[in-house]
């Protein structure tokens, strides 16, 4: 018998898969574990000791110190620090998609998220979830949304965080990080030849996190309902 299950939400950024994943996690009872919130840590990382985010032999450096640790409250921490409101400032958003497009990076952190998922029932969130980190996971969803829902959701997040940026600032950067992570050489954004895709330009998150609890129910509700038995 199936002892964990595993759902793999992938998609381009601001597309809702985060606080979609964090919903499904809470009402499967889950551990959510935020993919995106790594590469941004080890970003942050980067940052902090003054180093090119754009530079291989620059993030080679710190990698053998690197200690990453999510716990079930949504925070990430770095080398025992918490770093989850410095992960999400925007000169870390702009340099993310530098940092996490190097080899050795993507190694070390799929090797992480892969030791994490080994123990439990996890919904894990990113980029390559279902083609690279997790390839037999029992749910592959590719969540996409229009770069215009997109930069709306990223624009209110960082109003409600007292950031000063325009929402025209915001779109451009969406459109630039979705050709980088789709253009990268190693794992580009794409989805697995078995994931659902999953429109959510027009869904509230409640009817995004209910549609793929009900897929993964589609899935796998015989087993799972034995299992729960």
């Amino acid at each position: 018998m199936k002892q964990f299950y595993s759902i793999a939400i992938d998609g381009p950024a601001a597309s809702g898969k985060s606080t979609a994943a964090k919903g499904v996690a809470k009402k499967l009872q889950f551990l959510y574990i935020d993919t995106g919130a790594m590469y941004r840590a080890f970003t942050h990382y980067m940052l902090s000791e003054h180093l090119n985010p754009k530079s291989e032999e620059d993030a080679q450096k710190l990698l053998p110190s690197l200690k990453l640790k999510e716990d079930k409250e949504g925070h990430i921490f770095l080398n025992g620090e918490d770093v989850s409101s410095e992960v999400r400032s925007l000169e870390v958003t702009n340099n993310v998609s530098y940092a996490c497009a190097h080899l050795c990076v993507r190694e070390k952190l799929v090797s992480l998220q892969q030791e994490m998922a080994r123990s439990e029932n996890v919904v894990m969130d990113g980029r390559d979830i279902g083609t690279v980190v997790l390839p037999d996971a029992d749910l592959k969803i590719y969540q996409i949304a229009s770069v215009d829902a997109r930069a709306k959701r990223r624009y209110d997040e960082f109003i409600e965080q007292g950031l000063k940026i325009t929402y025209e600032e915001i779109k451009q950067d969406l459109i630039r990080r979705d050709y980088i992570d789709s253009h990268r050489e190693h794992s580009p954004l794409r989805p697995a030849e078995d994931a659902i895709v999953l429109d959510t330009s027009d869904m509230t998150i409640e009817e995004e996190i209910n549609a793929i609890i009900t897929l993964f129910y589609q899935k796998v509700g015989d087993i799972w309902n034995n299992t729960e038995k």
